[in-house]
């Protein structure tokens, strides 16, 4: 397992866009990705799982990444977050 978190610095918090985009990335994943908000947890391959999360702005989100790649496909993750929302 592998994790990191990230804040989101956007006024909208993790809208439709980036959040499309977000489930986008995380489904060319072969290992499994959770995304969690607070005590709140959902499969980041899944778009109405991310939107359910409700992330705002300022808010820190942490990823969870589990399988055969994951600590390659971690880094892809982060380094597209950090690029994209």
């Amino acid at each position: 397992m592998v994790s990191f978190t990230f804040k989101v610095h956007d006024p909208a918090g993790l809208h439709a866009r980036p959040a499309g985009e977000l489930v986008k990335e995380a489904g060319k994943c072969i290992s499994s990705v959770t995304i969690c908000n607070g005590n709140k947890t959902g499969d980041a391959k899944r778009l109405f799982k991310v939107m359910s999360l409700g992330v705002k702005q300022d808010d820190e989100v942490a990823i969870i990444v589990e399988g055969e790649k994951e600590k390659e496909e971690a880094e892809v993750l982060k380094e597209f977050i950090t690029a994209n929302i």
